[in-house]
Order: C-alpha cells, then sequence, then structure tokens
C-alpha cells in the first residue's frame, strides 16, 4: 500500500503597519477565494485526509476581517468610499490592484469586466463597477456554487450600487468568520490535521547561525557583521504555539518550518518545545545523506526523536506549475500514474507532495476545482493508494537519519533569503537596529520592550527577504519594501530615538518584467546548428530569462537558463540555452500552442549528430540538439495569428522543466517590428 501524504500550505505576511491597517488585502481575496475552498473541494470525498499548514499572520489577520473590515484594511476602506472623493494616486493604486487579476482564469469569466479591464480611462460608475467585479472575481467556487448574494451580483454584471458594496462586504465578511470553524470540525473528524509556522514566518536557520548560508552554498555572501538571533527563534516558535491553541483550542503536533528550511539547532528548538513533526524538501534529504537515490525519499524519517517528511519536489511542481495548462482528468491520470510507478519500485512507500495551498489556484480554470475533484476521485478509486495526514504519518514506521544538512526546499540552499546586496542590506539593517536596541535596552519600560520584540519578529519575517534582491518580481515590491523598513524605524520610535537615516531610503532598485522578458525587437533569420558561433544571427530576438523567475512561489529551475526567440517572413525561432549538463540526460521537448490545441513531442538523442525535421498535418518543424536546442517552425502551418507557446522538458515521461516559468509566451504573428525601426 502507497501511502500519500499532502501538505497544503496557507500563508500571507502581515500586510499591518504600525497603526494596525492592512496596505494590501490579499489575506481577505485569498480568504473568498481559497482558504474555505481547499478543505471543503477535499472533504466532498471520502477517505481522502491531508495535512492544512496555516500561518500565524494569516490566523491574526483573518480575525481582523470578522467586524467592520473596512476599518483594519486600506483596500476596502477606499473601495466603500464613493469614487468621486479619491485622490488620483488612490484612484491609479485602486486600478493597478483591480487589473492585478488574473486574466485568463479570473478576468475573462466575468464579460463586463474583461471590457473594463482592457479600458485605460474610466466614467465614474465604470470604475466602480470595476471595483465590485474585481471582489467577485476573487469569490471561490464555494461562493458561487452557495451564495445567494454573490449569484444574484455576478448575474447583475453592472451598475452596481453602494448598496450592492455593502451587503456584499458584509456577506463576505461573516463567511470569512466560518473559515477556521470548518477547519476545526475536519480536524474533530480526522480528515485532515492542522498545523503551522513559526510566529512571523522566520528563516530560522538564519536566525540562529547565518553561517548556515555559507553551509549550505559556500558561494553565499552573507553580512559581514551578523550575530545569533536564537532568542527570536524561540520566541518565534513559543509564540507561535500559544496562538495556535487560542486559535484551534489545541496544540498542533507538527510545524511546517517557514519555506522548509532546517538545520541542526533549530530542529532542536522544535524538539525542545514539544514539536513531534516537521516537514522539508528532498534536497535536504539528498545532501544529507550524500545520494541522491530516489528510493530513500519514500520514507518518513527519525532526526534526533524528530519525525520528518521529504517532499517529492517534481510531483509537486507538476500540481502547483504543471497541471493548470492541462486537461482536469488528464492531471489526475497523470498523478496517479506517476504514483503507481513509485509505487511498483518502493515497498510501502510513502509520498509527500507539500506546496503552497492558495497561489497556484488562480492559475487554473474553476480555481481548481475541477482538477480537485478529478484528482480526489481518482484516489478514492485506488486500491493500492491512501491518503494520510501528518498525525497519521507519526504512526508509521521510520528510517533512521544520522544527520541534516542545512538548506530550504529552494535547491536545498538559503540564499533566497540572503546574498543578493538587497536581501544583505536588509539584514544589516535588522543588525544595526539590534545593537542600537541592545544599547538602550536597560532604560526601557516592560510594555515598551514587548512592542520592540513584536517589531523586530516582525522584521525577520521571510517575505521581505523573499522579494528583495533580482531572483522574483511583484508589482508591489515597494509595498513591501516600506513595510519591512516601517518596523525598524518604529522600533527607533519605541526609543524616542531619531532612527537612522539609512531607514528611510528604499532598499529595492526599480524592476519590472523587462528584468526577465525581453520582446522581439526586429525580425531574425538565424542559421539552426545547435552551436551559435555567431552572435549576430539572434540580434534583435526576444529574450526570457528563466534564472530570474518572478513569481509568488518558486519551483525546481530546471537546466534550461534562457529562451531565445523570434520571427521572420515564413518561420519562428526558438533556442534553449541549458547549464553545463546540456540536454545529455533528456530524450523529448513537447510544443504546445493555443489555442490551436498542438501538442508536439519533438524526440531526440544528444549522442547521434542529427537534423530531425516532423511534419505533422500542415506544421513543419525543424530542430537540432547539441550545446543549444534550436527550433524552427514553418508558419504556414499556424492558422491562427495570436499564438501562446509553452514547452516541456522531459526524461522519457517524466517533466523535467516547464517553459516559460512565468506561463505562457504570446506571439503575434503579424508583428512586422515597425516601431523599432530608426534611421
Amino acid at each position: 500500500m502507497l501511502n500519500l501524504s499532502f501538505i497544503w500550505h496557507m500563508h500571507q505576511p502581515d500586510y499591518r503597519d504600525d497603526a494596525g491597517i492592512m496596505k494590501m488585502p490579499w489575506v481577505f481575496l485569498h480568504a473568498i477565494k481559497d482558504y474555505f475552498d481547499m478543505p471543503w473541494m477535499l472533504a466532498r470525498h471520502p477517505n481522502i485526509k491531508a495535512t492544512f499548514n496555516i500561518t500565524c499572520p494569516l490566523i491574526e489577520q483573518l480575525k481582523l476581517y470578522y467586524d467592520a473590515p473596512e476599518s483594519h484594511d486600506y483596500f476596502l476602506s477606499l473601495w466603500l468610499q464613493d469614487t468621486k472623493t479619491l485622490h488620483e494616486s488612490q484612484l491609479q493604486w485602486m486600478i493597478k490592484l483591480c487589473k492585478s487579476a488574473q486574466y485568463d482564469t479570473m478576468v475573462s469569466s466575468l464579460p463586463y469586466f474583461k471590457t473594463l479591464y482592457e479600458k485605460t480611462e474610466y466614467e465614474s460608475q465604470e470604475l466602480f463597477d470595476m471595483q465590485v467585479l474585481f471582489i467577485l472575481s476573487w469569490c471561490g467556487v464555494y461562493l458561487r456554487e452557495h451564495n445567494d448574494l454573490v449569484k444574484e451580483l455576478i448575474a447583475k454584471e453592472k451598475d452596481f450600487n453602494q448598496d450592492d458594496k455593502q451587503r456584499l462586504l458584509k456577506e463576505l465578511a461573516q463567511f470569512v468568520k466560518s473559515i477556521f470553524e470548518y477547519y476545526i470540525l475536519l480536524a474533530k473528524e480526522a480528515r485532515i490535521c492542522i498545523s503551522t509556522t513559526p510566529l512571523n514566518h522566520p528563516i530560522l536557520p538564519l536566525l540562529v547561525d547565518m553561517n548556515n548560508a555559507l553551509i549550505a552554498n559556500k558561494s553565499t555572501n552573507i553580512p559581514k557583521q551578523s550575530s545569533s538571533l536564537k532568542e527570536d527563534a524561540l520566541l518565534q516558535i513559543q509564540k507561535a504555539q500559544a496562538l495556535f491553541e487560542e486559535t484551534f483550542g489545541f496544540a498542533p503536533s507538527g510545524f511546517w518550518p517557514a519555506e522548509g528550511a532546517v538545520d541542526t539547532q533549530s530542529v532542536q528548538l522544535l524538539r525542545d518545545n514539544g514539536i513531534r513533526w516537521i516537514a522539508t524538501d528532498e534536497a535536504i534529504l539528498f545532501k544529507s545523506l550524500q545520494n541522491s537515490d530516489r528510493k530513500n525519499l519514500y520514507s518518513p524519517y527519525l532526526y534526533q526523536d524528530m519525525c520528518m517528511g521529504f517532499r517529492d519536489h517534481g510531483l509537486s511542481d507538476l500540481v502547483g506549475f504543471t497541471y493548470r495548462f492541462w486537461d482536469a482528468q488528464k492531471a489526475s491520470h497523470h498523478f496517479i500514474e506517476a504514483l503507481k510507478s513509485i509505487n511498483n519500485d518502493n515497498k510501502n512507500a510513502t509520498v509527500f507532495v507539500i506546496l503552497d495551498g492558495e497561489n497556484a489556484w488562480e492559475f487554473y480554470k474553476n480555481n481548481g476545482f475541477d482538477f480537485f475533484d478529478a484528482l480526489y476521485d481518482g484516489l478514492n478509486h485506488t486500491a493500492w493508494c491512501q491518503t494520510l495526514h501528518m498525525d497519521d504519518v507519526l504512526k508509521l514506521p521510520k528510517k533512521p537519519l544520522e544527520r541534516l544538512s542545512p538548506g530550504s526546499w529552494i535547491n536545498g540552499e538559503l540564499n533566497t533569503w540572503v546574498g543578493h546586496k538587497e536581501k544583505t542590506r536588509a539584514w544589516d539593517l535588522i543588525y544595526l537596529t539590534k545593537r542600537d536596541f541592545e544599547h538602550h535596552r536597560s532604560k526601557l519600560s516592560p510594555e515598551v520592550l514587548d512592542k520592540i520584540t513584536d517589531e523586530f519578529l516582525l522584521a525577520e519575517c521571510s517575505d521581505w527577504f523573499w522579494w528583495y534582491g533580482d531572483d522574483h518580481y511583484t508589482d508591489f515590491g515597494g509595498e513591501f519594501d516600506d513595510l519591512f523598513r516601517a518596523h525598524l524605524i518604529h522600533i527607533y520610535l519605541l526609543m524616542e530615538i531619531s532612527p537612522p537615516t539609512d531607514l528611510f531610503e528604499p532598499i529595492t532598485k526599480h524592476k519590472s518584467s523587462k528584468h526577465f522578458w525581453l520582446p522581439p525587437k526586429s525580425n531574425i533569420s538565424p542559421n539552426l546548428n545547435g552551436m551559435h558561433h555567431s552572435f549576430f544571427d539572434w540580434i534583435g530576438c526576444g529574450t526570457v530569462d528563466e534564472e530570474k523567475l518572478f513569481s509568488t512561489m518558486d519551483k525546481a529551475r530546471g537546466p534550461i537558463k534562457k529562451i531565445l526567440y523570434g520571427e521572420d517572413e515564413a518561420y519562428l525561432y526558438f533556442a534553449f540555452l541549458a547549464g553545463e549538463i546540456g540536454f545529455s540526460t533528456y530524450n523529448r521537448l513537447n510544443i504546445i500552442i493555443d489555442p490551436l490545441g498542438i501538442n508536439e513531442a519533438l524526440l531526440f538523442d544528444t549522442e547521434v549528430n542529427q537534423n530531425i525535421s516532423k511534419h505533422q498535418g500542415n506544421l513543419e518543424i525543424d530542430f537540432i540538439v547539441k550545446n543549444w536546442f534550436d527550433i524552427r517552425i514553418n508558419k504556414a502551418g499556424l492558422e491562427d495569428k495570436l499564438v501562446k507557446f509553452r514547452f516541456e522538458l522531459c526524461h522519457d515521461h517524466k517533466i523535467i522543466q516547464t517553459l516559460p516559468g512565468f506561463g505562457e509566451l504570446d506571439m503575434d504573428l503579424t508583428n512586422n517590428y515597425t516601431e523599432n525601426w530608426f534611421i
């Protein structure tokens, strides 16, 4: 019997400013879309179990929406106002947020929202309607199917009034109030178990010893004057346990350490405080065993009396990133077939699938409902597989683990949160503030000391460091930067000391998607040789830098580092650049072209020097694989002129990397690039 253990990680950073006002609305929006829907979709299927990891910033902020949510959320306070009373900056920020909804899966399902989304200027009523439709676009499947008011307003479509807004916000606040009650009910029925994360989602190994980043990756640049924040790490654990018990009525048996980040000292802290299980990534296991044999992965382990589960990164990424493009039944079948292969090779295997429980579903059709309905139904009818939550896993036999390598779920390293000059600058400011605090600690009252401690714990949240640097991108990077520095500024104000001017200087530099995705500037007609001896072949091409994937999530980056692409009058051209290993361990590249429904597999063997032509109907593809993977597609076989490309690099039937990392590559085959011409 194969054991399958899902852990769905529910997390949002703390968006509150010093006045306790949430500066961004993502907690509320995910509450009406995901936090109830995820356990509800599971509960519809008998025998399916899972673990839900709910972080403390999410718990605290969700509770603020129970009563008068507009008094705690800046966006909702503006949302309730007459649009005519808003300042220009407030209007532009409101429009920016309303246009942040995913177009294909959320906007386009509401026809009038789609019309408004594509406008650049708005009449007062149009902006009012867009505000209401934005909230309705975030309502999940449960609300759309079971809430009469949500159904009524979706049917109304436009010409909303202030009463509609008031009724909708009141209704949604009551809905949010029911979320934790539902989790408690399912936990009592043993359908789920609930866990949490240290209080403000900190990277514990970096708090206890910054040198853990160097052990995980010797090339990481760490702050020159770091100091151990182990006392803060302990408080992050203990305060999380207290808040969890206050909310759910029982103590947590396990933790998902923030970002799956572990090291020997942090595991000891968790164990000493009564935590019985934790989970992290397969990369940590392989580095700890110094052996990447995947047969080692499919078991719980015991390290210093701590039960540990190690996530299957590939299976988790399929759910988080790949299946959103697939038919639900096909995706379910593919997932179960992957489990079947594991079951055939591993007796009594335990497979851990762990991923973000909220951010992926806005990229799925129907908020992931169709996929989960097919998957859970398929698992229910699979006799050789059972789902277990982590409290069940505690009862299973475990393999001993003698050593634990420090790292996180991203490449088994910690340099997502330290190393880049922006990330390191943020740590430097924490250490500076901590040193100044220690100089003045003895003069401060117990009440002020408690407030300062809370501010330090908030500043240690991993999310601030995630958005610093050039490895992730968000349109709201400036807002995250402001929130981080505000916590440190407030510490000085509590000490009645003028804050250093450095704290008022933004850490993050202006950046946009242009850093990661540059469109073509002119026609190109490169030779297909797989070698690229001539730089001039690709002048004017578009580029996608896969090493700078920007998203609210992350995944195994895969071997392909960069995509070059472009066209001339007759052909489309693509080149894929891999790392040092090249393409020698892969044998297939799938090309998916929408809306044409084309899905072509290009089979290759790097040991054989070959130029390959493939004809399928009217479609003609030429490709060659050497140092680079070059492709040429005859445009005559493409019926539509607006097309979207995706690529899947595979070994046999296992998908190693989905490209581009941000979703789909849009191409307008009518573009002649004349706007880029100059004399």
